[in-house]
């Protein structure tokens, strides 16, 4: 059956500046620890880069005039650190305040409400050469970097976030080595996982000082583990995989601390990192948390499974909207944000059906279909969700993929860069205007 969502939940897209923007002759820009990790072999499926992207530094009215004819409330985009202060500290580049000044103004002048975050993986090269995340420093650069953008912009933004994902940044980019700057080592990734948390707490307060009747607050990746099997090694498994992936970041931000059955699994000597008032710093109040979910994990005493019976996407995540559901009232009955918005959800998939020169990507209508059912059936359970942003407005660099994976709701052409709205923006864009999901 259709659902309502009502008049106090909003709809739009989000993006992030690497994955999109693209270069410009006119705005200095600083490398960054992605510009970096494409140019090295083997680290990017398809071998691609962000110089070009899909050139929204050039087109960014354009976009925005297609996210109206969309009828997308919010735009959630991110701010290139290294466009700001090319070299991570230091010097501010008007030119790059610039870009973003106007980015606002378009939005605000089509009725969108910007939704910026601050920091989404494009770390300054020059201060990876440093240490980068590894330093505690860089989190003095980023509230510095914060401050610099806030009183800038702030006057027109109601609605900050500071981070994007800090368990993919560390993770991926100190753990597995799977993401830039690529490196591979549990003790780096922890030490990472704190400094962005000190960052956090820093950005906060430079927000709070800078626009003090903005909201503020973080989006987190939750990817909630399920045991294969009942047996008490694979339910120990799963306990500890939840407790790194989901419990290690939201739990300092609201008050409970880090994890201790993580922290004694993983073996983090905490006296190295932890300083006195980091824990307080960190949990300065939020206002607000963005929750990025795509799907979940099962997990065994061995390693990672999936069940085979169920849809997955072309990332080869299954398909489980259930769990979203379970997600969103678990972390209001633990942790009770005062307000949840979904800052990404969506699909990659196949897009080879084509219907009258457009993608008919009735596969990824379902998945926000049902994902969108899974967001209200949280609502309806007392879940304070507040707005529900579709990743991505358009196909863009996916990180190692490149190319390769296309999430958007417009296709990007690859040889003009030509925005093609699919079915997939078509059929959103109506939910948008009405606040209602169809039936199938």
């Amino acid at each position: 059956m259709s659902i309502d969502f009502g008049d106090d939940f909003f709809f739009g897209t989000a993006t992030s500046s690497f994955q999109i923007e693209g270069r410009s002759p006119t705005i200095p820009q600083g490398e960054s620890i992605w510009d970096s990790f494409c140019a090295l072999p083997g680290r990017v499926s398809d071998r691609s880069n962000g110089l070009i992207a899909c050139n929204h530094v050039e087109r960014y009215a354009e976009d925005v005039a297609l996210m109206k004819k969309l009828n997308m409330g919010v735009y959630r985009f991110s701010v290139a650190w290294p466009k700001v202060i090319p070299n991570g500290r230091g010097v501010v580049s008007p030119a790059g305040l610039d870009f973003y000044d106007r980015l606002v103004d378009e939005l605000l002048a089509a009725d969108i409400v910007p939704f910026p975050t601050l920091y989404h993986w494009d770390l300054p090269q020059a201060l990876d050469d440093d240490g980068g995340w590894m330093m505690r420093e860089t989190a003095e650069a980023f509230a510095d970097y914060t401050t610099a953008v806030v009183e800038r912009l702030g006057d027109r933004i109601s609605t900050w976030m500071t981070f994007n994902e800090p368990y993919v940044s560390a993770a991926l980019g100190y753990v597995t080595g799977e993401h830039a700057p690529g490196h591979r080592s549990l003790d780096a990734g922890l030490a990472v996982a704190h400094h962005l948390l000190v960052a956090h707490g820093m950005g906060m307060e430079r927000i709070r000082a800078a626009a003090p009747n903005a909201e503020a607050g973080i989006v987190l990746n939750f990817t909630p583990a399920k045991p294969a099997t009942k047996a008490p090694a694979d339910v120990a498994a799963a306990d500890i995989r939840n407790a790194w992936e989901n419990e290690w970041y939201i739990g300092p931000i609201m008050g409970k601390g880090y994890p201790e059955r993580a922290v004694e699994a993983l073996g983090w000597n905490r006296v190295i990192d932890v300083r006195d008032g980091d824990m307080e710093l960190i949990a300065a109040p939020i206002d607000v948390l963005g929750v990025n979910y795509y799907s979940r994990s099962v997990v065994s005493a061995v390693g990672q499974t999936q069940p085979l019976s169920h849809q997955r996407t072309e990332m080869g995540w299954e398909v489980h909207p259930e769990s979203m559901r379970a997600l969103l009232v678990w972390i209001h009955e633990n942790y009770a944000p005062p307000k949840i918005v979904i800052t990404e959800n969506g699909a990659a998939m196949p897009d080879t059906q084509v219907a009258g020169g457009r993608i008919n990507d009735t596969d990824r209508i379902d998945y926000l279909r049902r994902h969108l059912h899974a967001v209200h059936a949280a609502k309806e359970a007392g879940v304070p969700m507040a707005g529900y942003l579709a990743w991505s407005l358009m196909d863009n660099f996916e990180w190692a993929h490149g190319y390769t994976k296309k999430f958007g709701l417009v296709e990007i052409e690859e040889r003009t860069l030509n925005r093609k709205p699919k079915a997939s923006a078509l059929w959103f864009a109506e939910v948008a205007r009405t606040g209602v999901v169809p039936d199938a």
